[in-house]
């Protein structure tokens, strides 16, 4: 039986995840510093749920931690490492920018640390979308320059990306980095747009729609995005011998056992469209507050996909009325509403 260690077990993608993993016969060592940044009951929902199974076992520790992160990789000693736990959110990181380096930068580098010194098989790290910043020619694809981050949030995820590489080329370790593209879904967190537009739609108050509602999400159903990560634990890179090893469209560094991968859906959906999903489900229309675009916002996000369906053989595919249907029955059953 593979041990995986996944980090950000009591998170949203990372609970998915985890329930994947069980349910394929891994065996699953959590990590999760359980913080506030929102309600700590969901988080300890999640974990309860995961520890109904006999090979879930999980440890409560900040990624900044070192001491309690390395002592818990060198006992449970992983075959994979899957590293989610971050920092999240866009529009905290212009109020709490400290505590996206603490974890997303020096989290990272300790994840990566514990890594090397285990010779582990594959490391799996998450990134975002938004390093793509104010790229505007889309779909975005992996071979893009990611040179304008538009929030310290997306600049420590590309930071990530580049220590990652830097490991990969020092150490040998394989890693791959996965960018995700707006996920939702059941279980998901309560400051994400789907969840706070649910809720004010049933209870009838106002929900803000930035830039006057003309954004486009490539919006990823969270258990597509769960399937591709995976599938891609198997789709270990190896270092080329030489450049023209790469296949064409393959990120796979030319120095590196290194390689990032979008996880998205492939579609770009407009705002509105998906707002006006979520109120057919619950049966009554939104009170809608148009506010102007945010600080560091992007109009739109558009993933090129194909990378993972070649690695793969798979493509995220939930159309989003299906997903949107999914969370707010999940939503009404959670909240009893």
């Amino acid at each position: 039986m593979r041990t995986v260690l996944v980090t950000g077990t009591a998170g949203f993608i990372g609970f998915h995840l985890s329930q994947l993993l069980l349910e394929e016969g891994f065996r699953v060592v959590g990590y999760d510093g359980m913080t506030d940044y929102y309600d700590v009951r969901i988080k300890q929902r999640r974990h309860q749920m995961l520890l109904q199974h006999p090979h879930f076992s999980c440890t409560e520790g900040m990624l900044e931690d070192f001491e309690t992160l390395h002592a818990l990789a060198l006992a449970e000693k992983p075959d994979v490492i899957v590293h989610l736990a971050a920092q999240a959110g866009v529009r905290y990181s212009l109020e709490n920018p400290r505590a996206y380096i603490d974890a997303n930068v020096t989290g990272t580098f300790n994840v990566m640390e514990c890594a090397r010194e285990l010779g582990v098989q594959h490391l799996l790290m998450a990134s975002t979308s938004s390093v793509y910043g104010a790229e505007t020619a889309m779909p975005f694809h992996e071979g893009m320059k990611v040179d304008t981050p538009l929030t310290l949030y997306a600049a420590t995820k590309k930071a990530n990306e580049a220590m990652a590489h830097s490991y990969a080329h020092l150490w040998n370790l394989p890693v791959t980095m996965f960018r995700f593209f707006t996920v939702y879904g059941p279980w998901g967190r309560p400051d994400m747009a789907l969840f706070k537009f649910t809720r004010g739609i049933l209870e009838g108050t106002p929900i803000d729609i930035y830039n006057d509602g003309e954004m486009y999400r490539d919006f990823t159903y969270v258990t597509d995005l769960v399937r591709g990560i995976r599938l891609l634990i198997d789709a270990v890179p190896v270092r080329p011998e030489a450049p023209e090893d790469i296949p064409a469209g393959d990120s796979l560094s030319p120095a590196a056992p290194f390689r990032v991968v979008n996880i998205g859906n492939g579609d770009k959906v407009r705002l509105m469209d998906f707002i006006t999903a979520i109120e057919e489900e619950c049966g009554r229309a939104a009170v809608k507050n148009f506010m102007p675009m945010q600080m560091g916002d992007v109009p739109a996000t558009w993933a090129d996909a194909s990378l993972l369906k070649t690695l793969t053989g798979y493509a995220p595919q939930t159309p989003f009325r299906e997903g949107v249907a999914r969370f707010v029955a999940w939503y009404r059953d959670y909240y009893r509403v």
